[in-house]
């Protein structure tokens, strides 16, 4: 019985010659069943190392196995491996949904039976009955997104990446998504989720890695990666558009600006300084509301990327 683990060891992947590194040694495992987050900022690296091993790129150098597959000297086993949802929408226009599903469930080597079984259950989990006979065309962006994510799993691969898979979707349907993904590491399937949605992710993943610049900064557990913020509290800050970044106290450990969102750490027995200070510029007018809250997975990637994730709310509840 082959042992279906993903291994990634030492991928690097440069453009212009050498001068330019998409990728830098860049090494992950990934086990059957296990849901494995990989996060970053825009232009950190991800995509080119979806692309890598799913066999669109060739890495410069480093390996890609999936169990007993060299998935770069064999980039059809890749293909024929591995799932992939990508961030842009499906291309089935000219399809129902039950047609779409159906047709990728049939090229991936699906029996014919079993497809519309699976495609029934997942229809159903994700509520997303009353499309069954609607042309893509006609679909929102939203339930495209599920329904490429119902094409994908429907005969799900050895490993199974996800790219953004809630966008557009939601809230109540992004909930059964996130059970649906949970449920395909039940199943034993390998799944790398590629996701800027931090809050969420820390609920679904068992493992991720943080990558920025072309590297992993960070590898382990959600828990583990916030063990750095243990007696720290977030303070998040709106403020007034137009308004500089106002004077920082002492006791401010850390910061983070984009656009008028001003995120703080504090430590913890300084809170009330904290509050104080938030009410100071509120009365002032630089700052229009404020959320005091404990530390999370978000703010161990702010400190390690020193980058708001690409959802961070524009506002915070006072």
């Amino acid at each position: 019985m082959n042992d279906w683990t993903f291994r990634a060891s030492g991928v690097t992947k440069t453009y212009d010659g050498g001068k330019t590194y998409a990728n830098r040694d860049i090494s992950l495992r990934v086990e059957p069943g296990e849901v494995f987050g990989l996060l970053g900022p825009n232009g950190a690296g991800k995509s080119t190392l979806v692309k890598q091993i799913i066999g669109l790129l060739k890495p410069t150098a480093g390996s890609l196995h999936l169990g007993p597959h060299d998935l770069v000297a064999d980039p059809d086993a890749a293909r024929q491996l591995c799932s992939y949802l990508p961030q842009a929408p499906m291309p089935i226009e000219s399809f129902k949904v039950h047609e779409a599903i159906r047709l990728t469930g049939e090229i991936r080597g699906g029996d014919r039976r079993q497809i519309e079984r699976r495609a029934g259950e997942l229809i159903e989990a994700l509520q997303i009955e009353e499309w069954r006979d609607t042309l893509g065309a006609r679909l929102s962006g939203g339930v495209r997104r599920l329904v490429g994510f119902v094409m994908v799993t429907v005969v799900p691969g050895r490993l199974v990446i996800l790219d953004e898979p809630t966008n557009d979707v939601d809230p109540l349907r992004r909930r059964l998504l996130w059970d649906q993904i949970r449920q395909l590491g039940e199943m034993g399937v390998g799944v790398i989720l590629v996701t800027h949605n931090v809050l969420e992710a820390e609920k679904s993943v068992d493992r991720l890695a943080v990558i920025s610049d072309g590297r992993v900064v960070a590898e382990g557990t959600p828990s583990s990666l916030k063990v750095a913020d243990r007696g720290r509290l977030r303070l998040q800050l709106m403020l007034t558009p137009g308004v500089a970044t106002p004077e920082l106290p002492s006791l401010v450990l850390d910061h983070t600006r984009v656009g008028n969102n001003l995120v703080s750490v504090i430590p913890e027995e300084k809170a009330g300084e904290g509050i104080a200070w938030a009410q100071q510029l509120m009365s002032q007018g630089i700052a229009e509301e404020y959320a005091l809250a404990a530390t999370t997975l978000e703010d161990a990637y702010i400190r390690l990327t020193g980058e708001l994730p690409a959802d961070e709310p524009e506002g915070a509840a006072a």
